[in-house]
């Protein structure tokens, strides 16, 4: 008798489970609303770089984001993008353009793929190149937490 109570009680737990389990839903990843929310970040981020506003740049990012641009260590923190991204944008850099080409991932971290274009303040180009940059949602808002780029140009001699 024990048996068979302890047998129906299984049986009934994992049916239980399995009907909550399937009758769960994740909610399905939204990459309109995404690649939208990219968008505008983007375009705050070219703004800025046309401000010259290090710190409007840098309040994009994640406060533990990690800038990895060419030929230099990783930025590491919101505070050191600060003056690194203002050394950069001060050394003439006028505008910038991102181009999203590709969006994927979560709701939490959404990776980017893309093409950016730099301009000097004479609308003159400096770079052009491809980048990666993997979104962290913060407080509800998709923040830059890993931003990598190279250049498409050959290697100043």
């Amino acid at each position: 008798m024990k048996k068979l109570l302890f047998t129906a009680l299984v049986a009934t737990s994992l049916v239980a489970c399995e009907s909550k389990t399937a009758t769960e839903t994740k909610p399905a990843f939204n990459s309109e609303a995404a690649k939208k929310e990219i968008a505008a970040a983007n375009l705050a981020f070219e703004t800025a770089v046309s401000k010259m506003d290090s710190v409007g740049i840098s309040n994009l990012y994640a406060t533990d984001a990690k800038w990895m641009n060419p030929n230099a260590p990783s930025v590491e923190g919101r505070s050191a993008l600060v003056s690194s991204v203002g050394a950069i944008v001060r050394a003439g850099i006028g505008s910038a353009k991102l181009t999203t080409t590709e969006v994927w991932g979560d709701e939490n971290f959404v990776t980017e793929e893309g093409v950016y274009l730099l301009n000097a303040k004479d609308g003159s180009q400096i770079d052009k190149g491809k980048y990666l940059v993997l979104w962290k949602r913060v407080d509800g808002k998709l923040m830059f937490y890993r931003d990598i780029f190279n250049s498409d140009l050959p290697p100043a001699k």
